[in-house]
C-alpha cells in the first residue's frame, strides 16, 4: 500500500507533462529558427567569398570601385566589380527616408498619445495598420505613376533617382517607426507627468522635458528599426530610382541600391560565374548591414533598459 501511495505521488500530473511537452516543442522551434539563421549565413557568405577566393577579385577594389560590369575587365585585368555605388546608393536613400519621417512619426506619435489620445487613435490608428498592410508592389507603382513624374516635372531630367526614392520609402517606413514610437511614448510611466505637472510645467514642457527625453531610448530603435526597413526594401526602389549603377551625383540624377541591382541581375546570370557570384557578394554585404541594423538596435535597448 505504501509503493502504491508512492508511486502515485511521484508519478507526474497531466499539467506537468503538458509543460514539459510544451518547453520541448518551443526549445525545437528555437533550435530550427537558430539552424536557419546560422544555415542563411553560412550559404551566403561562401557564396559571397567566392568572388575574393575563386576569382580572384580584390576586397578593397570590390568596396571602393566605381565601375560595375562584371563582364568586362579593367586594365589591370580586373572584372569591374565596383559596389561603392550601391553601397552609397542604399545609404543615402535610407538616411534621407528616416530624416524625412522622423519628424513626422515622432509629431503624430505624440498627437495619438499626448495631445488626443481619444481622437487620434481613432482616426490616425487605422491609418498606419493601412499603410502597414499595403504591399510594396503597390508603393513601387504608385512611386512610378506619380512621383517620378511630378519629380520630372519640378526638377527636370528623367524624374527617376535618389529623391524618388527616398519619397517611396519615407512613406513606407513612416507607419513602423510612428507605430513603435507610439509605443515608446505609452512605455513612458504616468507618475513622470503627474509629477512633472505638480511642479508647474505646462504641458508641451511635460512633453519635451520629461516625456520625450524617458522615450528616447524606445524612438531611436524605432528610427533605426526604420532604417533597416528602408535598407532591405528592394521593389519599389528598384521601380523608382532608375536602377543605374553610377554614383548618385545629385538627388534627381539615376542610382541604384544594393537590393535593386540584385533583383534585376539575379536572374539573369548562370550559378558559379564572376557575374553570379558578384551578386552573391553584393547579398553579404546587404546582410551584414542587417546585422549591423539589429545589433545597433540591441545596443539601444540595452541601454535604455540600464537608465531606467
Amino acid at each position: 500500500m505504501n509503493n502504491q501511495l508512492k508511486k502515485q505521488l511521484l508519478k507526474r500530473s497531466k499539467a506537468a507533462k503538458l509543460e514539459r511537452l510544451g518547453k520541448s516543442v518551443s526549445f525545437l522551434a528555437l533550435m530550427l529558427i537558430t539552424v536557419t539563421v546560422f544555415a542563411i549565413i553560412i550559404f551566403v557568405a561562401s557564396k559571397g567569398f567566392s568572388t575574393f577566393f575563386s576569382n580572384h577579385v580584390s576586397f578593397v577594389d570590390f568596396i571602393t570601385g566605381k565601375n560595375w560590369n562584371p563582364s568586362v575587365t579593367n586594365a589591370k585585368g580586373q572584372p569591374e566589380v565596383g559596389a561603392l555605388p550601391m553601397i552609397a546608393g542604399s545609404f543615402i536613400v535610407t538616411i534621407l527616408s528616416a530624416l524625412v519621417a522622423t519628424p513626422f512619426a515622432i509629431g503624430a506619435a505624440i498627437f495619438m498619445t499626448e495631445i488626443s489620445p481619444q481622437r487620434g487613435a481613432k482616426i490616425l490608428q487605422p491609418v498606419i495598420e493601412l499603410l502597414v498592410g499595403i504591399p510594396s508592389v503597390v508603393y513601387g507603382f504608385i512611386g512610378l505613376t506619380v512621383i517620378v513624374p511630378l519629380t520630372r516635372s519640378l526638377f527636370g531630367g528623367s524624374g527617376f533617382g535618389i529623391l524618388s526614392g527616398t519619397c517611396v520609402l519615407f512613406v513606407m517606413i513612416l507607419p513602423t517607426v510612428t507605430s513603435m514610437s507610439v509605443d515608446a511614448l505609452r512605455a513612458v510611466p504616468r507618475y513622470y507627468r503627474e509629477a512633472a505637472l505638480a511642479l508647474g510645467a505646462t504641458q508641451w514642457q511635460t512633453i519635451y522635458k520629461v516625456i520625450l527625453r524617458a522615450a528616447t531610448p524606445g524612438m531611436l530603435t524605432a528610427i533605426v528599426f526604420g532604417m533597416a526597413r528602408a535598407f532591405g526594401e528592394a521593389l519599389a526602389v528598384q521601380m523608382v530610382i532608375g536602377n543605374a549603377a553610377l554614383l548618385p551625383t545629385s538627388l534627381v540624377s539615376p542610382a541604384s541600391t544594393l537590393t535593386s541591382v540584385l533583383t534585376t541581375g539575379i536572374g539573369n546570370t548562370v550559378m558559379g560565374s564572376l557575374q553570379n557570384n558578384a551578386l552573391w557578394s553584393l547579398a553579404l554585404v546587404l546582410l551584414v548591414m542587417s546585422l549591423i541594423f539589429n545589433l545597433v538596435i540591441r545596443l539601444i535597448g540595452r541601454k535604455g533598459a540600464m537608465s531606467k
